[in-house]
C-alpha cells in the first residue's frame, strides 16, 4: 500500500514504557498545576519565567545539527540544520506552541532539528510576539513578515514549507488562510501536530479526563482571554471554520487522548470538502504535540518519518513511500505498521478509541 496524500492513518506500535510513565507523571504533575496556574494573568508570567528558566539549561543536540540565531527587527529566530547535505535552495517555516504565552524556538529543537532531517533543508523557527502583552493579531503579523521576509530573500512558495504545533498549528492555519486571502504565493504543503484550532464559545468534553496534560477548562480559559472583544467564529481566530479552499497539502497529527483531537479532526474534514488533500493522523495514547518528547520516546520519533513521507508524497504530488514496513530516511526512527485509509471528500476522518 502507497501513502496518498489524501488518508487517514492509524499508526499501530508497540506503546512503550517511556509513554506509559511519561503520561502518568504528566497527569499527576503538569495537568494539576496548569489547571491552578491558568486562572490568570500572574499564573500565566509565573509559568512563562519557568519555560524560560529552562530553556537556559544545557540542551544537546546531535553534533550534525547546527542552531544559528538572529534577531531581524522585532522578533528573534533561529536557523536549524540537521546535517550539511540540506538543499539550501528550500526552507521550513517553523512556528513552536505554548498555548500563544510561552515557550520558544528553543523549547521546540526536538522538533525542529528532526524535521529539518525529514525535510532535507533548513528550519527557520520564528520567535513570534506571544500573549499576554501582545495580541493574537500581533503573532499573525509576526509569522507574515516571516514568511514574506523568506519570498523577499528569493525563496519562492514552492519553495517553503510551513508547520506548527499547538498555538503554532493555530498560527500555521491563520497564516495560510491570510496568505491565500492576500494572494501571495503559498507554501508547498503545511504540517500541524496537535493543533489548537477552535477558540469560539464551545465547551471541550471530549478526553477531558482522558487527556495526561491538558486541562480541558484551562483551555476553555485561555480561548476566552485571548479572543476578548474579538469576533471569536473569525476563521482568523477559530480556524476550525475556515474555507481552505485553493490551500496546499495538509498534514494533521494528534494523539488520540488529547483534548485538542476533534478540532483537528474537524479541519482535516473541513478542509477536504473544500478540495484540499490531508493527510489525517491520529496515534493512540499518545499525549498533546508528542512529537516534542522525540529525545525520550519511541513512538515520537516515529512521527518524522510519517512526515517525510508526506512531505515527498506532496513533492510528487500523487503518493509517497510504502506504508507498510521500515522508517527509512535521515530521521531516527524504528518499525512501524500504519493502517492507511483513503478518505474521500465529505468524509470525516475515521474514529479510533479514546
Amino acid at each position: 500500500m502507497r501513502l496518498d496524500l489524501d488518508v487517514d492513518v492509524h499508526p499501530s506500535y508497540p506503546f512503550s514504557w517511556q509513554a506509559g510513565l511519561l503520561n502518568g507523571l504528566s497527569h499527576g504533575t503538569a495537568k494539576p498545576i496548569s489547571a491552578l496556574l491558568l486562572r490568570h494573568d500572574m499564573g500565566m508570567s509565573l509559568m512563562a519565567r519557568l519555560a524560560s528558566l529552562g530553556e537556559r539549561l544545557p540542551r544537546s543536540v546531535p553534533g550534525h545539527v547546527s542552531v544559528v540565531r538572529e534577531t531581524p527587527g522585532r522578533c528573534g529566530s533561529e536557523w536549524v540544520r540537521a546535517g550539511e547535505d540540506l538543499d539550501e535552495t528550500k526552507v521550513l517555516l517553523y512556528l513552536h506552541g505554548g498555548a500563544y504565552f510561552f515557550c520558544s524556538p528553543a523549547t521546540h529543537r526536538p522538533i525542529t532539528w528532526r524535521l529539518s532531517a525529514a525535510a532535507r533543508r533548513p528550519v527557520y523557527a520564528l520567535d513570534y510576539r506571544q500573549g499576554p502583552v501582545h495580541s493574537l493579531a500581533e503573532s499573525l503579523a509576526d509569522a507574515l513578515d516571516a514568511y514574506r521576509g523568506l519570498l523577499e530573500q528569493g525563496y519562492s512558495g514552492d519553495d517553503i514549507l510551513l508547520a506548527g504545533d499547538s498555538a503554532g498549528g493555530h498560527l500555521t492555519l491563520a497564516t495560510l488562510l491570510s496568505l491565500r486571502d492576500a494572494g501571495l504565493p503559498l507554501p508547498s504543503a503545511a504540517v500541524c501536530l496537535s493543533p489548537w484550532t477552535d477558540l469560539s464559545d464551545g465547551r471541550r468534553r471530549a478526553n477531558r479526563w482522558a487527556d495526561p496534560l491538558l486541562p480541558a477548562r484551562r483551555v476553555d480559559w485561555l480561548a476566552r482571554r485571548w479572543t476578548t472583544g474579538l469576533d471569536r467564529r473569525d476563521p482568523l481566530v477559530s480556524p476550525i471554520f475556515g474555507d481552505y479552499t485553493g490551500l496546499p497539502p495538509l498534514m494533521v497529527v494528534t494523539g488520540s487522548t488529547e483534548v485538542l483531537r476533534d478540532e483537528g479532526r474537524q479541519v482535516a474534514l473541513r478542509a477536504r470538502e473544500h478540495g484540499v488533500a490531508v493527510t489525517y493522523e491520529e496515534w493512540q495514547r499518545m499525549p498533546h504535540v508528542f512529537a516534542i518528547l522525540a529525545d525520550v520516546l519511541p513512538e515520537a520519533r516515529l512521527v518524522f518519518g510519517h512526515i517525510a513521507r508526506f512531505l515527498d508524497a506532496a513533492a510528487a504530488g500523487t503518493a509517497g513511500d510504502a506504508v507498510d514496513g521500515a522508517v527509512d530516511g535521515a530521521v531516527d526512527g524504528g518499525p512501524d505498521r500504519a493502517a492507511a485509509t483513503p478518505a474521500s471528500a465529505g468524509t470525516a476522518p475515521g474514529d479510533a478509541a479514546a
